[in-house]
């Protein structure tokens, strides 16, 4: 389009996405990485959630979590999802929508262990969205972890990552008097061709 420049130029939604997450880096006081994720329930009952996004493939988004989580298991039986990745402090957002497919292999195992070891272990503790007695019976499965599974804990079977492969992305950028400027690049499948269109705000 004649007047897609500036922030919004190129032809890569992916690299777009980098671009604008590696500005929030240096702009955004904390979690510039943080998604608001959006799944449905077996009933279509819509849930949010806050979440980290690891990273920006060519063709993907990349998530992690408990695989029997609330999240994970909307995430599997509904087999798509969305999310908004906002920054105040650049007044930029991104929304996806797509579907989901697990990643449960060498790359979830590399992520696992870039992690700090006390987040390894409590991934192994936590039974993620379960009722919880007490912190302190939280606290107790982490030392019992902690004896078990020593200092270089295995990636537990029961977490791993997401992806999220888009057939929509929507580039929005605060504009004045409230004539914010928006983009969406649409296709059909993943394989498809994207579709890039001017949205009125």
């Amino acid at each position: 389009m004649s007047d897609r420049s500036g922030i919004f130029a190129g032809e890569d939604p992916f690299a777009i996405a980098r671009a604008w997450l590696a500005e929030a880096e240096q702009t955004e006081p904390n979690d510039p990485n943080a998604i608001a994720l959006a799944t449905v329930d077996s009933s279509g009952l819509p849930n949010t959630r806050m979440v980290l996004l690891k990273d920006i493939e060519d063709g993907a988004f990349v998530f992690y979590t408990n695989y029997e989580s609330a999240k994970a298991q909307e995430l599997e039986q509904a087999g798509k999802a969305a999310f908004v990745m906002h920054w105040k402090s650049l007044r930029r957002q991104i929304r996806v929508r797509g579907t989901i497919s697990r990643e449960d292999g060498p790359q979830a195992d590399e992520y696992y262990k870039s992690r700090s070891l006390k987040s390894r272990l409590g991934a192994w503790a936590s039974k993620q969205s379960q009722p919880l007695d007490s912190r302190g019976a939280l606290m107790a499965g982490v030392a019992k972890v902690t004896a078990a599974k020593g200092p270089n804990p295995p990636r537990p079977p029961f977490w791993g990552g997401y992806r999220l492969t888009p057939v929509e992305i929507e580039f929005w950028a605060d504009g004045a008097f409230r004539l914010h400027d928006r983009f969406r690049w649409r296709r059909e499948d993943s394989a498809g061709e994207w579709e890039i269109l001017r949205l009125n705000p």
